[in-house]
């Protein structure tokens, strides 16, 4: 069936472009984009067309690094360092979810607010338990939700309560992963929360088990200066925090590593080698005090940077938001190193929260051709009307000035969802 949607029309074709289409035609097969058109041709004509007006329609958003567990205490504690915050709020909430009941009722609430923001593919880290970790995925399905969710390995340096054995990581790892298979929207990544919580034997066992089933990776890189700290003491024979990854098979096009805040230019070099995809988290990043990252650079060296919300270091859901945060944080680094070229645009910014993490998950930049449609619907019509205010504005002046309350439809895999 024909379908069309009709309105001011940007996609994100590379980092430092944007597709801008005003009052145009998004024209849809069975759900699948055949193209966009300034005038419906003929061939079609009997296309249904939904009319949104002036208003702007956009790629949905893919938040390529979130918390699932968190997401109930975002915006407390946000007056500590990572590893204190960590240790009084993150690791206490995310014990409860050894209670599936529990997991399943706040599951339920994020599957659904990330769909009310706009987020229609993700990338995001569950708790270390199995079956919570299945109710995620499955509350994420039921959504129409798409993209990786990860049962946490940790089997070191957490408190007592939140801590596995290796040979419990390992066997409820495979269990998990058989039970999987179940789902068709919603993908297994392997997840070792950060190198410090996962034993030498641990990590072996992960990348074997990557290598074996050609499965992603996702965990975290360079956040904070402790961090890193604890890293050279626990993995004395690697010099910089990336080969501990790389030591065990973890670090390659497959895997996503959120933060790179303190990469210097060795480890960018190796991330960029690699075709590792880094995830940029500016709000949590401040939160946390662990630094800014350099964006800039990364994407002038080529990297496929993405946004992350990172809740809950990260204080929205909103990727919107998270892009504002983005473009603020790069400013700030740009004036303390009195470098402009810090400063990031807002055609980088749409692209690491829309396109960079649809190449992750194997797809292609934009509204391709071919691919099931990812959308949302933005209405900006309440705000001041600018005399000959451009659609890439407006598209900026979103990024600061709209949230939830402005969201019109949300599609996903081509169904409107919302």
């Amino acid at each position: 069936m024909l379908t069309a949607l009709k309105g001011n029309i940007i996609e994100a074709l590379t980092p430092d472009t944007l597709g801008i289409h005003p009052h145009s035609y998004l024209v849809l097969e069975d759900g699948r984009v055949v193209g966009i058109y300034p005038v419906l041709p003929d061939a079609l004509g009997s296309a249904s067309v939904t009319d949104y007006g002036d208003a702007l329609i956009l790629q949905s958003f893919a938040d390529m690094h979130l918390h699932g567990p968190q997401y109930e205490f975002m915006g407390t504690g946000m007056d500590r360092p990572l590893l204190q915050w960590l240790e009084a709020y993150a690791f206490p909430t995310e014990a409860r979810y050894a209670d599936p009941a529990y997991a399943r009722e706040k599951y339920r609430i994020l599957a659904r607010d990330l769909l009310q923001n706009g987020t229609t593919q993700v990338c995001m880290f569950s708790s270390l338990h199995a079956d919570s970790t299945l109710i995620l995925m499955e509350e994420l399905e039921k959504a129409g939700v798409t993209g990786y969710v990860g049962k946490v390995n940790m089997d070191r340096n957490a408190p007592p309560y939140l801590c596995e054995t290796t040979e419990e990581s390992k066997k409820e790892t495979l269990r998990w992963l058989d039970e999987c298979k179940r789902f068709t929207l919603v993908k297994p990544i392997l997840t070792p929360r950060f190198a410090p919580s996962c034993t030498d034997e641990l990590l072996t066992f992960l990348g074997k088990l990557k290598a074996e089933r050609n499965l992603p990776v996702q965990s975290h890189l360079s956040e904070n200066l402790g961090e890193i700290a604890l890293v050279g003491q626990l993995f004395p024979d690697c010099p910089q925090y990336w080969e501990v990854y790389d030591k065990y098979g973890l670090f390659d096009s497959k895997t996503l590593m959120a933060h790179c805040v303190h990469s210097d230019a060795r480890e960018r070099a190796a991330i960029a080698m690699r075709g590792v995809h880094p995830v940029h988290c500016a709000s949590s990043n401040n939160s946390l005090m662990s630094g800014i990252s350099p964006v800039a650079d990364m994407l002038r060296e080529e990297q496929q940077v993405c946004l992350g919300s990172d809740v809950s270091g990260g204080t929205t859901l909103s990727m919107l938001h998270t892009m504002a945060n983005s473009i603020s944080a790069s400013k700030d680094r740009g004036s303390l190193q009195q470098d402009a070229s810090q400063a990031l645009s807002i055609e980088q910014a749409y692209y690491m929260a829309t396109s960079a993490g649809k190449v992750f998950l194997g797809l292609k930049p934009g509204f391709s051709e071919g691919e099931l449609l990812h959308a949302v619907v933005l209405d900006d019509t309440h705000l001041p009307k600018l005399p000959n205010i451009t659609l890439r504005e407006r598209l900026l002046r979103a990024a600061y000035r709209l949230d939830d309350r402005h969201i019109r439809a949300v599609y996903s895999e081509g169904i409107r969802r919302l």
